[in-house]
């Protein structure tokens, strides 16, 4: 499949996809009357972005703390670095658990190479689930700290489209 927007196009596609979907009846219809082409070419280039493995799939990011999920808590562990790969895939599958993944230790002030970030209602409920979790994969014994945020400052997906250069007006 050949590419179905010229590249500004295209540009201008991704960086409004990636603020998310316009709340309308026809959201692509939408996008291609703010790029300046049909719904058709917004729907091809998107399926050929899908086809290609831009990205997996189209979905849905909540507000939880609107939703009242503000105890949220991110798990660091010290995990040997022979087992991160099998550990981070099984807490990555785990119910409750919203993000997973490793990052490098910064010794000797910094430990911790996997992270699990987890969402709940009360504090209570997410040390509970935290335990749980240690327990039931092994890893009770694991040197670990649980972080509570405190405060957000920003939250969206993420942002990957260069940003629109300025037009200088002269």
């Amino acid at each position: 499949m050949n590419a179905c927007l010229d590249e500004p196009r295209a540009l201008q596609l991704r960086r409004l996809l990636e603020t998310g979907l316009p709340l309308a009846a026809r959201p692509y219809r939408q996008l291609a009357e703010q790029i300046g082409c049909s719904e058709q070419q917004v729907l091809e280039q998107v399926e050929q972005w899908q086809q290609v493995g831009l990205f997996r799939r189209v979905g849905l990011v909540l507000k939880h703390r609107a939703l009242g999920f503000r105890a949220n808590a991110m798990l660091v562990m010290d995990i040997p670095d022979e087992q991160v790969d099998e550990v981070g895939r099984r807490l990555g599958q785990a119910a409750g658990v919203n993000l997973c993944y490793q990052r490098p230790r910064r010794l000797p002030q910094w430990p911790y190479n996997l992270f699990c970030m987890v969402h709940g209602r009360e504090r209570e409920q997410v040390c509970q689930l935290i335990e749980q979790l240690l327990a039931e994969h092994g890893l009770s014994g694991v040197p670990h700290q649980l972080l509570f945020s405190t405060r957000a400052f920003k939250q969206c997906g993420g942002r990957f489209a260069p940003p629109a250069r300025e037009v200088a007006h002269g």
